[in-house]
């Protein structure tokens, strides 16, 4: 593979940026890669395991002289973070970000970014539900999806460059608006992560109840539930402050179709609940066969091949 980038600087140590620095490796698409976190643990561990090939104590030291500078931090600050380097950017380089929320990120990030440096934001659809320096494998983004969403004016080569570092480590690449991306994201995994933070809340009530038998005797999708509700609660509690708008409007549409279903069942109308569930079936089946899930049951949840 191509070098796609000199320096690359990745700011945040967790599954993501670990994970880019692992691919990046593997593909061969940086002659380095620097990185920082704010905790001063992580930036140990990062160096106990070789995470970057050089960890630096402040965020300004990290993206001095690079070509690309990812924020991989929390939706809710980035705005800050972006801040703290502007002063320090290389003229030319390629700033970009790996959040989930991509409105708000915007109007955080873009006032920060000097003249003549190039703002790119990206959201890559892959993750896991572990966190942290140590929780990054090079295979994550492997025909996963990675979402660019341009800003108005951006540079189309500096796009250009950004679509190949994305390639190179094994992401499929699209570009999509930014208020359509926060819609989609809203329906693909905003609103069943807090659906499943709620039943599993509700699964700890009972719990109580049950003498833990909701545990103990957890089904696979139940399971499942608790996977999702596993992930980082700094990044979710974010993601629902900043794409509040388009959480809402999915939360209410799925507030209507539950009471339908409720329905269904209260008045034992076993026509329309099988009509349901067999067309929501077909919409697993497309996710199967668009290769985004395998019949693996630790699929996208640890290192390949572990």
């Amino acid at each position: 593979m191509t070098q796609v980038y000199d320096r690359v600087a990745l700011i945040g140590l967790g599954l993501i940026a670990s994970s880019m620095f692992w691919a990046i490796k593997r593909a061969g698409l940086a002659g380095e890669v620097t990185g920082y976190a704010r905790s001063h643990a992580t930036r140990e561990t990062a160096r106990k395991i070789g995470l970057c090939d050089r960890v630096c104590d402040t965020a300004q030291e990290a993206v001095k002289g690079a070509d690309l500078v990812v924020l991989c931090v929390p939706v809710g600050v980035m705005g800050a973070v972006a801040a703290d380097i502007a002063p320090v950017l290389k003229p030319g380089a390629t700033v970009s970000d790996v959040g989930s929320v991509k409105r708000h990120v915007i109007e955080a990030v873009s006032p920060h970014i000097p003249d003549g440096v190039h703002f790119i934001p990206a959201h890559p659809l892959a993750g896991t539900e572990h966190s942290g320096p140590e929780a990054g494998f090079a295979e994550l983004f492997d025909n996963r999806w990675c979402l660019l969403v341009p800003v108005e004016g951006t540079d189309p080569e500096a796009v250009a460059q950004l679509r190949a570092l994305w390639e190179g480590m094994g992401s499929n690449v699209d570009e999509m608006d930014a208020d359509h991306h926060d819609l989609v994201l809203a329906v693909t995994s905003h609103a069943p992560h807090l659906i499943a933070y709620t039943m599993v809340g509700v699964a700890d009530d009972l719990r109580r109840v049950t003498d833990s038998e909701v545990i103990k005797y957890s089904a696979a999708g139940f399971r499942d539930f608790t996977r999702i509700a596993a992930s980082d609660p700094t990044m979710w509690r974010d993601v629902f402050l900043t794409n509040k708008d388009a959480t809402l409007e999915i939360l209410g549409r799925f507030t209507e179709e539950l009471f339908a279903l409720q329905r269904a069942i209260r008045t034992g109308d076993g026509d329309q609940l099988f009509d349901y569930f067999t067309r929501t079936r077909a919409i697993r089946r497309g996710i199967i066969d668009a290769g985004q899930d395998t019949d693996a049951p630790d699929f996208g949840r640890g290192k390949a091949g572990s």
